[in-house]
């Protein structure tokens, strides 16, 4: 019997794909638990339906985390830090500070988790942060840490 799975299903598929199994199992099992639903024309029509819908989101997505990259390219936040004697800096930048900056700087919201920083920022300059908009796109945020 044929089944269009609606969930992951260990040794069996992944979620969408249409597989082939035993009757009593597809009955007693797959169906009755709502794993899965009976491969009819309808059903692979609606499947076919949802990928293609899944496809264009998808797309639509991408190139919005494209745009907002290419925007966020061209501008940058500046991020004031204590220092002592000579430049010498007391503590660091962390992502908080700088998605905090670029919420009161640029009026655009940051997810801090985003922002890659192998460790944080520990002196003067400018310093170019990796921002992972989508996992296909990283923008790049340009940071200027400053003396408070």
């Amino acid at each position: 019997m044929k089944v269009i799975l609606m969930e992951d299903v260990k040794s069996l598929g992944k979620k969408g794909e249409m597989v082939e199994i035993n009757e009593g199992y597809a009955r007693n099992f797959i169906l009755k638990k709502k794993l899965g639903v009976e491969a009819t024309a309808k059903n692979i029509n609606d499947l076919k339906l949802k990928k293609a819908n899944e496809e264009k989101v998808a797309k639509e997505q991408l190139e919005a985390a494209k745009a907002f990259a290419e925007e966020l390219k061209d501008r940058s936040v500046v991020v004031h830090i204590k220092t002592g004697e000579g430049g010498k800096v007391f503590g660091s930048v962390s992502t908080k500070e700088i998605a905090a900056a670029a919420k009161d700087q640029l009026n655009i919201d940051i997810d801090k988790k985003k922002l890659v920083l192998k460790e944080p920022i520990r002196s003067l300059g400018n310093v170019i942060v990796p921002y992972k908009v989508h996992p296909k796109v990283t923008a790049q945020l340009t940071v200027k840490v400053r003396e408070a």
